[in-house]
């Protein structure tokens, strides 16, 4: 199966076209009208800018496609933390603001094979620490304990598949891309989208795990089966995707909050498949809070208790309610959501070669969403 985030971060900004277009579907809660987003360009200087991180005053971005992490400065322009970092994907910055931290991976972009992938610890004026994601999954590889495909498929189905370049019966596989992390205690959370885990990564660079995400079984029903090109025997079989993490927030509860964009066809062929998982880093318990959603990059948990996520094939901020996707804001190419604690948003949006187009950051004015959008974390 094709792995989304392995192909993001190959693509890097040369996916998604620059529109910012007018908020749909503003409802009212309780008689009064809701606040009408205001998106406003912050740079448009960025090509592939997967993740966001604000502490304080200060915006930090990972740019897959620029290969660097920095600050946002005055004008737009990116001021580099660093510079040469293939595949930057996730940052963030410690809770006591003196490290930040940022993703990155190596990917062969004729197969997207990871051969590279771990977290950079940086403490401002002192040493840098490296903890090597695959060099921990090649040792320990968590998720063979799931079974991802079809258990026991017919022969038919076995070979529908095949021919397909599908695999169709096997456990989780060694394969590390550390995609999204975010600042825990006095460690590190990494959403690993090659391990289908998250991972505790202390400041010495030393590696846990914290929890192994579930598969994501799809039954194909007929309609999806002729989409795809299978023959009529897959029709019925329920096929389990990989979960593939794709962000990490900690919220005010302690628990994770984590968005998977499940591996294979990123279409509406088979539904939106995306979701919002919590999950206790005490124990490893995993709890599903939403689904629904087309192409889940990121999340943001907002002041109020909103959750807010990013659907890059969507090209929309959805929110969740009655656990389901709920569209806020229409953003085409949005990859990055984050909250301020004033309770604004700000999200940013992948660039696009044909036609030429930057990747963006925005600023979203008001981003607050009503109490028919909240859940109870």
């Amino acid at each position: 199966m094709t792995r989304p985030p392995r192909m993001l971060a190959a693509l890097g900004g040369a996916t998604a076209l620059l529109l910012l277009v007018p908020p749909v579907g503003a409802s009212a809660h309780r008689g009064h009208p809701a606040p009408t987003p205001k998106p406003v360009v912050r740079s448009s200087q960025l090509a592939a800018p997967f993740n966001l991180d604000l502490y304080k005053d200060s915006v930090l971005v990972a740019d897959g496609g620029l290969g660097l992490v920095g600050w946002l400065g005055r004008g737009g322009a990116i001021t580099p933390v660093a510079t040469d970092q293939p595949g930057a994907s996730g940052v963030a910055r410690s809770r006591d603001g003196k490290r930040v931290a940022w993703t990155t991976t190596v990917t062969d972009p004729d197969t997207f094979e990871n051969a590279e992938s771990g977290l950079t610890i940086k403490r401002f004026g002192g040493r840098t620490v490296q903890a090597d994601t695959h060099a921990f999954e090649v040792a320990k590889n968590p998720d063979a304990v799931n079974h991802y495909g079809v258990s026991n498929p017919s022969q038919c189905v076995a070979d529908a598949f095949a021919a397909a370049g599908f695999p169709n019966d096997y456990d989780g596989a060694v394969d590390s891309h550390a995609y999204s992390v975010a600042a825990y205690r006095d460690a590190w959370v990494v959403a690993d989208a090659g391990a289908n885990a998250l991972f505790r990564v202390g400041n010495d660079g030393s590696i846990r795990t914290l929890a192994v995400l579930p598969p994501q079984p799809v039954t194909l029903t007929a309609d999806m089966v002729a989409a795809l090109g299978l023959p009529d025997c897959v029709a019925g079989v329920t096929y389990a995707f990989e979960p593939v993490p794709t962000d990490v927030e900690v919220g005010k509860d302690g628990w994770l909050y984590v968005t998977l964009l499940p591996g294979g066809p990123e279409s509406r062929v088979l539904g939106a498949r995306g979701s919002v998982y919590k999950v206790n880093p005490a124990n490893g318990m995993v709890r599903k809070v939403a689904g629904g959603f087309l192409g889940a990059t990121n999340l943001a948990l907002g002041k109020h208790g909103e959750v807010y996520v990013a659907e890059l094939f969507a090209g929309r901020i959805s929110t969740v309610r009655h656990g389901m996707a709920r569209p806020w804001l229409d953003l085409p190419g949005v990859v990055a959501v984050e909250s301020s604690k004033d309770g604004d948003l700000w999200a940013a949006t992948l660039g696009n070669e044909d036609p030429p187009a930057p990747g963006t950051i925005v600023r979203i004015r008001d981003g607050r969403m009503h109490h028919e959008g909240t859940i109870r974390r």
